[in-house]
Parts: structure tokens; C-alpha cells; sequence
């Protein structure tokens, strides 16, 4: 067979599958259940770890949401009891939102401090997951010598694993809201936090650094008047899979079809030729050429009517 006869990687042409040349094992993840949600999660309290916080939100007028972002992802599978072959999916979402309070100021105005806080959302899911537990070792081929065990063990096992898919949260309100007496912990330590999620909003609180000392209405003793509230928006995809050996039809090696295209400091301009120049950053385009825009409006119309009175 010739390369250009070769069955290459994309759609599949009529003629193609008769080119199948053989049925070959390999050992993947297969996905066994999964389920896609989108969940609204509404007025969650936001914290921070920042200890002088609670001075801005006590003094701040008003506070906007400008963005929000999923930092880390815990999930924990357990067996359903009495239900064969069923998991239960525990998933727990740290997500960042990016606030901007709006502080008075001592002789007049108003100023804008933006502040990360951490949302912490938990959901439980039942998913179809089968039965059957098995070890997996593995070992590296050495050469005129005994194979070396990789890691010394166990490599993993083919219980079933959760695998969370998550698109960027919107960020859909924020407001604060008055308390009764609370007692004053509005905010995470670093031993609270999983460590992923402590260092991002410690290189953010360095960027936004500002000088509470110029807020207005200082008190000896800072109390929890106030705590901020946020509405985010989410997407996920949760799934269950285990590893498992399947047999699946192959037309041959993926063999690459195409050259490698070359960029190297050689010949920069050349390069920067070959690069469109960007219209859009420049005009943006209309309502009526915006790919969406007039099926987004319908829609946005057709919910909010019977809204306006």
C-alpha cells in the first residue's frame, strides 16, 4: 500500500473501512457512566484569607463579581450499599472569584479594591462503575539483564475512577449582606486551604496589595457585620472508567501525514507574514456579521418575557 492509499486520522471515507487490516488489543480507560449538569450555585458565601478583609467589606458600598475560575477539583468514589456495581461521586469545587469593592474615601469619591475569595462547592452524583477489581505491575525491558519492576510496585489498579470536566464558571451576582453577631473568622488559613488552591490566591492578594489604613470607619475590634455572597454558573461533565483491555478494529500505524512547518529565530518575518492580520481586534464586528448574535438575542428575549411590567 502506498502512503498516499494509508487511512490517516479524521473523517472516515466509505471505502476506508474495507481497508481494515486487523483487530488488536489494548488496554485504556473506558468510560463505563457519566452524566453532564449545569448547576446555578446561589448566594454561596465567599471566603478569604486575607485578615484584614473584613474592614473592606464592612466599610464597601457595593461590591461586583468580575470573574470566576475553577482552581481544584476533589472527588471520592465509594460503593453504593446494596447496589451492585454503583458508585457514589463526591465532588467538591474550589473556585475563584475576582471581586471589586467599591470603598468610600476619606474627602470624597469612591475607590476600587479587588480582592480574590474562594467559593467551595459540593456535589454528590450516582454513577454505574461494574464490578471487578484487578492489580496491575509493570516492569522496563533491560537489555542482557533482569527487567527493573517500574517504581518498584504496584502501578495502579482498574478501580473505578472519577474524571470531572469542567468549563469556566460565569460569574452571575455578588452583594453583601448584613449579619447579626457573628464571631469575626471570615477567612481561610493557609492550613485550610488545599495547597494548589493557597498559592493562587496568595500570588493575586500580592498584586492587588493595597493600604487598608486609608479605609474609613477603622474599629478597635473588627467584627463580622457583613459577609459577601456570590451566584456562579458551572458546567461538568462526571464520569466513571476503569482500565480495561478492549478490541477494537486498526487500519495501520498512525504514520504522520504532513511536514513539520519550521519556526526557528532564522527567518522570523517570514513567519510574521504568514499570520492574518487580525481585523476584528481593530473593528469589531457588528451584531449582524458576530457569529450567534442574533439567535443569543431571540433567546434572551423569549426568557425575559412576561419579566418586564
Amino acid at each position: 500500500m502506498s502512503f498516499e492509499d494509508r487511512v490517516v486520522s479524521g473523517p472516515i471515507r466509505p471505502d476506508d473501512i474495507k481497508r481494515c487490516r486487523e483487530a488488536v488489543c489494548i488496554q485504556t480507560e473506558k468510560i463505563y457512566d457519566s452524566c453532564k449538569d449545569k448547576d446555578c450555585i446561589e448566594d454561596a458565601r465567599v471566603f478569604f484569607r486575607d485578615p484584614n478583609i473584613q474592614r473592606i467589606i464592612n466599610n464597601a458600598i457595593g461590591v461586583k463579581c468580575n470573574e470566576a475560575e475553577v482552581l481544584d477539583v476533589f472527588a471520592d468514589v465509594e460503593p453504593v450499599p446494596f447496589k451492585r456495581g454503583f458508585y457514589t461521586v463526591d465532588v467538591k469545587f474550589f473556585i475563584r472569584v475576582k471581586l471589586n469593592f467599591i470603598v468610600p474615601k476619606y474627602d470624597h469619591g469612591t475607590k476600587v479594591i479587588t480582592r480574590n475569595g474562594v467559593i467551595v462547592f459540593d456535589k454528590k452524583v450516582i454513577l454505574f462503575g461494574s464490578e471487578g477489581q484487578v492489580k496491575i505491575f509493570k516492569s522496563h525491558f533491560v537489555e542482557k539483564g533482569l527487567d527493573v519492576p517500574v517504581k518498584s510496585g504496584l502501578q495502579q489498579d482498574n478501580k473505578p475512577i472519577a474524571k470531572i470536566e469542567v468549563a469556566e464558571p460565569i460569574c452571575l451576582n455578588s452583594r453583601i449582606v448584613e449579619l447579626a453577631e457573628v464571631v469575626c473568622n471570615d477567612y481561610f488559613s493557609i492550613n485550610q486551604l488545599p495547597r494548589s488552591v493557597a498559592q493562587a490566591l496568595e500570588a493575586e492578594e500580592e498584586e492587588y496589595e493595597v493600604d487598608v489604613e486609608s479605609i474609613r470607619g477603622q474599629e478597635a475590634e473588627i467584627r463580622c457585620r457583613k459577609v459577601v455572597v456570590a451566584t456562579v454558573g458551572i458546567f461538568s461533565i462526571i464520569k466513571l472508567a476503569r482500565f480495561v483491555q478492549l478490541l477494537i478494529p486498526a487500519f495501520d500505524f498512525c504514520v504522520p501525514n504532513k511536514k513539520c512547518i519550521a519556526s526557528t529565530d532564522d527567518e522570523p518575518c517570514e513567519l510574521f507574514e504568514s499570520i492574518d492580520f487580525p481585523v476584528d481586534e481593530f473593528f469589531p464586528p457588528q451584531k449582524l456579521d458576530f457569529p450567534g448574535a442574533l439567535e443569543t438575542e431571540r433567546e434572551l428575549i423569549d426568557v425575559n418575557k412576561g419579566k418586564c411590567h
